[in-house]
């Protein structure tokens, strides 16, 4: 995205800011490696030279949540055994020798690696009309804390990435899904409406005993001190 001083159609004379999307095709493997601290498009296509029925080319969107650290600084010498972690995304040519991003046994000799995913990049190679391989850095820091105890709680805690298709279907693909069954409260015991209602009849499952849970009585002390 990008603004644009454009004029306003109701005032001619007047100027404003305007975002407007700008395509751009990164045609090298160099091009595609999007660091960790720089900036990462909005919108970033895995594009096909096929088009949809409305003209557009079919495509995935990646969209990246990471909230890790800073990496390990490439001056340090053991920073080869992970150089994965200095870009966000990578996108590279698909090769048979280039199956993993790391190794092992890099943490036997971090100095020289058995793999160092920078290299990887340094022929750069071209994309272009290539079988094309995405490599996704994600993940969070968490530093632990009181609360953590008796469990972590994961709100706020995360990271991942989301491959969503764009344009690559004609309309939204959901529609040709079988029809939903609605269940009200009255048919919640019928086996025609609710499969579920029948499961203990139709399947052999093991009759438990009630759970009960007594906290962390035996497992967790206090101790009052004066």
């Amino acid at each position: 995205m990008e603004y644009v001083n454009m004029s306003l159609p109701w005032l001619t004379s007047h100027y404003a800011m305007v975002p407007q999307l700008v395509e751009k095709q990164l045609k090298t493997e160099q091009e595609a490696a999007l660091r960790y601290n720089t900036k990462t498009p909005r919108y970033l296509h895995i594009a096909s030279p096929e088009t949809n029925l409305w003209g557009h080319q079919r495509s995935y969107r990646l969209q990246v949540f990471s909230f890790t650290g800073d990496h390990l600084p490439e001056s340090q010498a053991e920073e080869k055994s992970m150089s994965w972690a200095r870009y966000k995304v990578a996108i590279t040519k698909h090769k048979d020798l280039e199956q993993t991003s790391s190794s092992l046994y890099s943490q036997n000799n971090m100095w020289t690696p058995a793999v160092d995913f920078s290299k990887y990049i340094e022929d750069n190679e071209s994309i272009e009309d290539e079988d094309l391989v995405a490599w996704v850095t994600t993940g969070f820091l968490h530093i632990p804390h009181a609360e953590d105890i008796p469990n972590t709680v994961t709100v706020g805690n995360g990271g991942g990435v989301l491959l969503r298709p764009h344009n690559y279907f004609d309309e939204d693909p959901s529609i040709h899904s079988p029809d939903s069954v609605y269940i009200n409260p009255s048919s919640k015991d019928s086996c025609d409406n609710n499969r579920m209602a029948c499961l203990a009849q139709e399947t052999c499952s093991p009759v438990l005993e009630p759970f009960t849970f007594h906290g962390f009585d035996g497992v967790m002390k206090f101790e009052d001190s004066e």
